[in-house]
């Protein structure tokens, strides 16, 4: 009996290794190892999962607009080779994450994701700059800083889950503190030319700044209870 024991654990004991063993399908990687792997292939299936307002904005090159919210995504990524790796990114990583789990339901082999998406990708300069303003500029941004003696400035998306789910307790702030600070929201794709100078690398990012300087940063979700701390 004993034996039989030992040899139905050894067994599984075997088979949990070899699946332990086994390479990731989703690798979420930095930008110099998307750029890397990407240089690496000749023709590499690059997806950009942003919005067609997003893309044209500025994207990787040679990436394909394939938006992670359309009803069709799953058909048209279906298209490409299963065997090959495929890239992809978004805005900041959350959609793009989205959309490696679902190729890797595909059937995909290899998925690389790009860890903090295309603002990660610009801060690292690998983007081309483009002469065309889009939205405030920097001297505006300048003037907008120092129009009160404590001014928060959120940037923030209509895509980003985390910025509407802050909504609600920034405008509230807004109105109740207006005494004592300034609440300005900014929307990241509409400005897109000041989030590209002040190199931001993710979203929501809230800034606080005291007489035109800054005193305080936060990048991604807040509490309502720890933000109304540094209010």
């Amino acid at each position: 009996m004993k034996s039989k024991i030992f040899a139905f654990l050894f067994v599984a004991f075997l088979f949990t290794s070899c699946q332990g063993q086994q390479p990731k399908t989703i690798q979420t990687v930095d930008v110099k190892t998307f750029s890397e792997k990407l240089k690496g292939n000749e023709k590499p299936q690059l997806v950009d999962v942003r919005t067609p307002e997003e893309y044209n904005s500025g994207h990787i090159e040679k990436a394909t607009n394939i938006n992670w919210f359309d009803t069709d995504f799953a058909t048209r990524v279906a298209k490409y080779d299963k065997t090959k790796p495929i890239f992809v990114y978004c805005k900041v990583g959350g959609r793009s994450a989205q959309a490696a789990d679902k190729l890797a339901e595909l059937g995909f082999t290899e998925i690389y994701n790009l860890d903090g998406g295309y603002m990660k990708w610009n801060t690292a300069n690998e983007s081309k700059p483009s002469g065309k303003i889009i939205g405030m500029c920097d001297q505006e941004y300048g003037e907008l800083i120092k129009s009160s003696k404590r001014v928060m400035v959120d940037f923030n998306a209509k895509w980003c889950a985390p910025c509407q789910k802050m909504k609600p307790y920034i405008l509230k702030f807004q109105s109740e503190l207006k005494d004592q600070i300034k609440i300005v929201q900014l929307d990241a794709d509409e400005n897109k030319t000041l989030v590209d100078q002040m190199k931001l690398e993710g979203l929501p990012t809230i800034i606080i700044y005291e007489n035109g300087k800054e005193v305080w940063r936060n990048v991604g979700f807040i509490s309502e209870e720890d933000l109304k701390k540094q209010l």
